[in-house]
């Protein structure tokens, strides 16, 4: 063996996964490095992919060619589309998937990548020479060499879980932890801490009674998360079920409350604001009677149920007594408690946009070690680290994502400007252009750049064609197709909609909330038969023409707001000014400009700290 490789991808998690085979199908030899070649792509909490607004994420992922998207449809046990009763830039693709089934998809695909190779060990020192990262050393004493290298270490540096008073030292049940890395970093410079996260118990699902619970179906329609046409949904689909803890249930965690080690000193780290165990509802949210739960399958051959919204590390005992009082788990057999863990994350306000740090050149982070939680983030952070490895091997302009482009754009911005005090979770409200950043649409964003840099292929590409086609033609018929009155009347009464008084073109009739493109088409013949013309997913199509012509107004007015923003991402700031010698902006200004190194006036507008006064004062000293 040659250990010598464009590009070494650490770490065989979500970002891991997406750094790799981003860099691999770019045409970089890529090595991806892991301690266990059978858990590559493991599903470390519970047994999903999506959410609000991290739906969007897995579907931004596929539109630039990432693979989960694919993943997850290959092995998805349920798939529902999240708030669908809201407008559709807050409708968020959200599946269950089989655990084993998920990491069989990724093993396929991995070991079937062309240039990307799996080595199976553990890194214990990084190799950086006047600061560029040159390679790595080994556990199993090997030395090997690339030109760049993505660190994706989820929480395994450092990890250490709770599970009650004991602790064991583990980057997931089962698994070592990995030393060594924080401690080189933080001797070259850089900031490092410490966050905590945890998940729930899993229950035996023979021991469960499902008759005290509400079932909860998935969705068997057109909706899914990759683009591709040929990704398609093949296991059977299983329904998640919902039961509520109660006063007893509250009683029973209280009595453990002093052995928590969130609340007994023994974490010291902060937890995820928006993801609260048990113990932390039933403290902050004290006057509540009950929380919702949702028992999740882990998988269609398996019995294991992951327990959602019971996150704890309060001990055994604590965890089972209060578990039995809830109604359908009161005979309940676990297979494991749940558990708190603590792990390394350095500050990602010392990243590029890139994400490659500023401090050691053709070093990148990615995922959870910027201090981000959840499987999505960890994939589009990858994913950007990988492209950007490829890019600082072969030659060629940096990739990065704008905030009216891509979540993943808002994503990363927030981290690199922002920096985290908290693990950080994508939410719609993040983005203030949520509205063009729709999950239907994400591969009309972002699948041509994707292309024209050698990610996203050929077939990807003809399909996007194929759909901005179909949804052209769609529009103009019914932008130019007049309807009269006698012709639609009757169809408008039976929905409970005004009738029409003149004629009108049929796109005015898509714009009333009674109706959409699939009911005008069963009274208007005419656009039924356009309808059957359009040969490949015509639901997809014709969902996302209803959204562009009923929003069009909002549209219109977001994109002229985002392009009126987006001029101050065009001013490049970096290195031409000494923000320490000017005296007219705040300390607060001063000091954290000077750490950041804002790339543009737009990212320094966003910096918590930096007021419009002191945006102005610097584009005065450019103008200058």
């Amino acid at each position: 063996m040659n250990f010598n490789y464009d590009v070494i991808v650490i770490g065989a998690g979500h970002a891991g996964n997406e750094a790799a085979c981003a860099a691999a199908n770019m045409g970089s030899k890529t090595l991806l490095i892991t301690m266990d070649m059978n858990k590559i792509g493991q599903m470390s909490c519970n047994p999903a992919v999506g959410g609000i607004a991290k739906g969007q994420i897995v579907r931004e992922i596929d539109a630039l060619g990432g693979q989960m998207g694919i993943v997850t449809d290959r092995s998805a046990i349920q798939f529902r589309m999240l708030n669908q009763s809201k407008g559709p830039a807050m409708w968020s693709p959200r599946s269950q998937s089989d655990r084993h089934k998920f990491i069989e998809e990724w093993i396929k695909i991995i070991t079937n990548t062309p240039d990307l190779f799996v080595w199976q060990d553990t890194v214990t020192e990084l190799i950086i020479e006047n600061n560029i990262i040159t390679g790595v050393k080994t556990a199993l004493g090997v030395t090997i060499l690339a030109k760049c290298i993505v660190l994706t270490a989820g929480t395994f540096l450092g990890g250490l879980m709770h599970f009650g008073k004991n602790q064991l030292p583990g980057g997931r049940i089962s698994e070592p932890a990995s030393y060594g890395i924080t401690e080189q970093l933080k001797l070259l410079g850089f900031s490092s801490d410490r966050m905590k996260t945890g998940t729930p118990c899993r229950i035996d699902g023979r021991t469960i009674d499902f008759s005290k619970m509400t079932e909860q179906p998935g969705e068997n329609n057109f909706h899914k998360f990759s683009f591709l046409e040929d990704v398609k949904r093949d296991l059977k689909q299983m329904s998640c079920w919902i039961t509520y803890t109660n006063e007893t249930t509250h009683d029973e965690l209280r009595k453990g409350l002093e052995f928590s080690p969130l609340y007994n000193g023994q974490i010291q780290s902060i937890g995820p604001r928006y993801c609260p165990s048990i113990e932390t509802k039933i403290v902050i949210f004290s006057d509540k009677l009950s929380h919702q739960l949702f028992l999740e399958p882990e998988g269609v051959d398996s019995q294991e149920y992951y327990l959602n919204g019971f996150s704890s590390s309060l001990p055994l005992q604590v965890q089972i007594d209060a578990i039995h009082t809830i109604d359908g788990l009161e005979n309940a057999q676990l297979y494991r408690p749940g558990y708190a863990i603590e792990y390394d994350f350095f500050d990602p306000t010392q990243l590029k946009h890139t994400l490659e740090t500023k401090r050691i050149k053709n070093l990148f982070f990615a995922g959870q070690i910027n201090g981000t939680t959840g499987y999505e983030e960890a994939g589009g952070q990858g994913l950007i680290a990988g492209i950007n490895a490829h890019i600082n091997c072969h030659g060629g302009s940096e990739f990065t994502l704008s905030r009216n482009e891509a979540y993943i754009g808002v994503l990363i911005d927030d981290l690199v400007t922002k920096g985290v005090d908290e693990p950080y979770r994508m939410f719609t409200s993040r983005a203030e252009y949520r509205l063009l950043l729709r999950q239907d649409d994400a591969d009309m964003r972002l699948t041509e750049k994707s292309f024209n840099i050698g990610l996203a292929k050929q077939d990807r590409y003809e399909q996007l064609k194929y759909k901005k086609e179909e949804q052209k033609k769609l529009i103009e018929f019914l932008n130019n197709f007049s309807i009269k009155p006698i012709h639609i009347n009757e169809f408008l009464r039976s929905i409970n909609s005004s009738e029409l008084k003149h004629g009108c073109k049929l796109s005015d009739l898509v714009l009333r909330p009674q109706t959409g493109i699939n009911e005008l088409a069963k009274a208007v013949p005419a656009l039924q038969q356009k309808i059957n013309e359009i040969v490949s997913r015509p639901e997809e199509i014709i969902e996302s023409v209803e959204v562009l012509l009923k929003y069009e107004g909002y549209i219109v007015r977001e994109k002229l707001i985002a392009e009126k923003i987006q001029r101050l991402e065009h001013i490049s700031i970096n290195g031409r000014i000494d923000y320490n010698s000017i005296q007219s902006l705040s300390t607060e200004a001063r000091q954290k400009l000077t750490k950041i190194a804002p790339e543009t006036i737009g990212q320094a507008s966003r910096i918590p700290g930096i007021s419009p006064s002191d945006v102005n004062i610097l584009l005065v000293l450019l103008g200058r």
